[in-house]
């Protein structure tokens, strides 16, 4: 019994050690194991399962959870297209308590994208994401890259990222209940999503072009008869307006945010996301009678550089485009798209070479393990991928330039006391931390001149 316990130890060592040796030792480590080391193979059943990060004394990350002491969560499939057409699998979790993996902001509710369908070294969402906080969106999915090791075995990169749902610190509208019927309250909050693929949890109307426009709606989750009538109508009403004859109509204006909309558009043009309002595209409307739907956040950037570029991504759509062909026809659409475009070019959009040459150094060694581990979709020479990705890129915004005009530069005044949402920069432009809508600051910045929203602010 004694040799037999120390077989048993040796292989376990060795089990540990080949875990340790897949990963790259460059990025957090998260641990999960399903109850009974079960297979996921449902997005619709979670499993229930434990998890920890091992940081690795990495700067600027702290462990959560450890071997001994592992955090309680549940796990299950989740993605369409990318569940179904990959063996690289994306994951859902809800913890059981609110935490704060790797920084992020404490919740129950994160996904691991897998982002198998990424050939441009992780980089189609990650600068999608970046592009919308630069933007000023309302809010943009905080994600993290971590290496992944599910039930002893290393599975690979994956991102680490904020689950969309109405929260305070996510989607900040009222949260409706399911199920509501009076009157008032079922005027908000909404999340829904225009959506590419059947589901049971939809309101479908003909667009006014004849397509079939599908809402999945996310929040609330039931619907009662007065809620499904509102939801109906509400789009219906939004889609009658958009395909006025009358160009210079501003009634649709009264029932989408037409900043929002541009700023999110922006996002979708430059990185040439031929999908972007056909699905996983996401809107939200707070409570009341005079709340306007507001696009946003941005979520899928997979069929992101997939075609000839040099063209708006509504113009000869592979999947069909939602709404957005016919809004670009309102002379204030395009005139507002303009108004943003310049001064974000002239100054946010500097910083996109740089984050993204930072970001890739951050993830190299872990991408190629992750190569190692799934060939079929390896990312493993970030060199040749970063710049395959810089030269769409730069493709796609010299085509805008000549559409939309060249840049404004410069910052504005030293201003003080704001609140600015958005990535933060140094002098320099080089990415030093995050602001988020409450003020506070991740990482807390010593007193300092800083861009945020291409503006000066000065932290005290």
């Amino acid at each position: 019994m004694k040799l037999r316990s120390m077989v048993l130890v040796i292989v376990a060592a060795c089990s540990l050690t080949t875990v340790a040796q897949s990963a790259s030792g460059t990025l957090p480590v998260m641990y999960i194991n399903t109850e009974g080391g079960a297979a996921i193979t449902s997005k619709e059943t979670y499993l229930d399962a434990t998890c920890y990060i091992d940081a690795l004394g990495l700067d600027g990350y702290e462990s959560m959870g450890s071997a001994s002491s592992p955090l309680a969560l549940k796990i299950k499939g989740r993605g369409n297209y990318t569940w179904t057409g990959f063996e690289k699998k994306p994951y859902r979790l809800k913890f059981s308590e609110k935490v704060s993996p790797v920084g992020m902001k404490k919740s129950k509710h994160f996904a691991l994208l897998a982002h198998a369908d990424d050939n441009l070294g992780f980089l189609r969402n990650t600068v999608g994401f970046e592009l919308s906080r630069l933007l000023g969106l309302a809010w943009t999915p905080a994600q993290e890259p971590v290496e992944v090791v599910l039930n002893g075995n290393y599975i690979g990169l994956y991102m680490l990222t904020e689950h969309i749902r109405v929260d305070k610190n996510r989607v900040n509208i009222v949260e409706q209940a399911d199920e509501e019927t009076d009157a008032e309250a079922v005027t908000g909050g909404w999340l829904v999503e225009i959506d590419n693929y059947d589901e049971d949890e939809q309101v479908r109307i003909t667009e006014g072009n004849g397509e079939l426009l599908r809402f999945t709606y996310k929040s609330p989750e039931v619907l009662s008869e007065v809620q499904r009538n509102y939801l109906t109508n509400s789009v219906k009403e939004a889609n009658t307006a958009i395909y006025s004859s009358d160009k210079n109509s501003t009634h649709w204006e009264e029932l989408i945010d037409l900043d929002a909309l541009v700023r999110f558009y922006i996002v979708q043009e430059v990185m040439d996301n031929a999908e972007s309002f056909h699905g996983s595209c996401y809107l939200h409307k707070d409570r009341g009678e005079s709340t306007k739907w507001v696009f946003g956040p941005v979520w899928d950037f997979g069929n992101s550089f997939h075609r000839d570029h040099h063209k708006f991504i509504y113009q000869d759509p592979p999947f069909g485009q939602s709404w957005i062909g016919e809004m670009a026809k309102y002379p204030r659409f395009q005139s507002r798209v303009k108004e943003i475009w310049r001064p974000f070019y002239g100054q946010e959009y500097l910083t996109i070479s740089s984050y993204i040459d930072a970001f890739a150094a951050k993830i190299s060694q872990a991408a190629v393990r992750d190569g190692q581990r799934w060939p079929n979709y390896s990312n493993s020479n970030m060199t040749s991928r970063v710049s395959d990705f810089k030269s769409k890129i730069k493709a796609k915004t010299d085509f805008l330039r000549q559409k939309w005009g060249e840049g404004t530069t410069g910052v504005s005044e030293v201003k003080t006391g704001e609140n600015t949402t958005g990535a933060v920069y140094d002098l320099r432009g080089v990415r030093v931390g995050t602001c988020y809508s409450d003020g506070s600051m991740s990482p807390a910045l010593p007193k300092g001149i800083y861009i945020i929203g291409g503006n000066k602010k000065v932290v005290r």
